[in-house]
Formats: C-alpha cells, sequence, structure tokens
C-alpha cells in the first residue's frame, strides 16, 4: 500500500480525530476586554466557517472546518459561562481581579502584570490568569506588602508597589 493512500484515508476522516479543547473548572472571570475579546473571536470564527464552507469541498478544507467548529464551540463555551468582572466596581487597595499591580523584586528590577481571565492570560504582554502561581501570590495583598512567587525555577520575593485598575 503506497503512503499517499494511507495519508489519504487518514483526511477523509478528519472531523472524527479533532479533540475537543478542555474547559477550565474554574470560574470563568472576565474583564470587559476579555468578554470583548471572545465576541470578536466568535464572530471571526463564524465568518471563517462561512468562507470555508462555500468556498471548499477538498479534505484539507473539511479538516479546517471541523477545527473552526471545535473552537466555536469552545469559544460559545466560555461566553456562555463568563462572568463580568468590572475592574473599576473592586477595592482599589487591595490586589483583586482586573488589577495592575506593579512590583519590585529582590533585585530592585520593577514589573508591572495585569491579573485578568485565563482566556485573556499573555505572558508576553504581561496579562497573568488569576489561577497562575503569580497572581495567587499577589491576590488579597496591599500596597507595601512582600510576597513569595513560588516558581519552579526557584522562589522569587515581591514587594508591592501600586495597584491600580483599568477597564
Amino acid at each position: 500500500m503506497s503512503r499517499a493512500f494511507v495519508n489519504e484515508e487518514r483526511f477523509e476522516q478528519a472531523g472524527d480525530d479533532i479533540v475537543e479543547r478542555p474547559i477550565s473548572e474554574h470560574p470563568n472571570y472576565v474583564t470587559p476586554t476579555g468578554a470583548l475579546e471572545l465576541q470578536t473571536l466568535e464572530e471571526s470564527l463564524l465568518a471563517q466557517l462561512e468562507t470555508l464552507k462555500n468556498a471548499t469541498d477538498d479534505t484539507f478544507g473539511k479538516e479546517k472546518i471541523a477545527e473552526i467548529e471545535r473552537d466555536l464551540r469552545y469559544v460559545r463555551a466560555r461566553l456562555d459561562s463568563a462572568l463580568l468582572v468590572d475592574p473599576k466596581a473592586q477595592s482599589h487597595e487591595t490586589v483583586l481581579f482586573g488589577a495592575t499591580i506593579e512590583v519590585k523584586d529582590g533585585e530592585g528590577t520593577q514589573h508591572k502584570f495585569h491579573i485578568v481571565g485565563e482566556d485573556e492570560a499573555d505572558a508576553s504582554i504581561n496579562k497573568v490568569s488569576w489561577v497562575s502561581p503569580l497572581a495567587k501570590s499577589l491576590l488579597g495583598h496591599k500596597i507595601g506588602d512582600t510576597v513569595t512567587w513560588q516558581r519552579p525555577v526557584g522562589d522569587i520575593t515581591l514587594e508591592i508597589l501600586d495597584i491600580h485598575y483599568e477597564s
């Protein structure tokens, strides 16, 4: 049997092998920005799906359609379970969901982190999930408090310099 034939059979069952995206067991807290991002993603996925359904009959297109449909199910589940938290309504004295926190590490280097929902988290822009070890070490603390961020590569002590909330 040729290799091309085997691969072709695999792609004929494209939609059958797609694994669902796991849904977190934690409450789905989102900031207003996070809710808007999920809604925008849903609209984008719907547009992609419509385009592909109207333009493709090939096996690769069917696989892409199945992936988009899976992602759409995930996004809709996250939208349905979203618990909107307005950062402006939070206590500005304490680190809570939606806070932007400025900290200083033991070497004197300052860092800024924004505590957001799981789907909003993006370490490259310092948005951390509220269930991350970093956020858990900061939540509930006040300006001037020192916390220990437990990391696999070693603990870091952080001093909270400022807490503010943006929407």
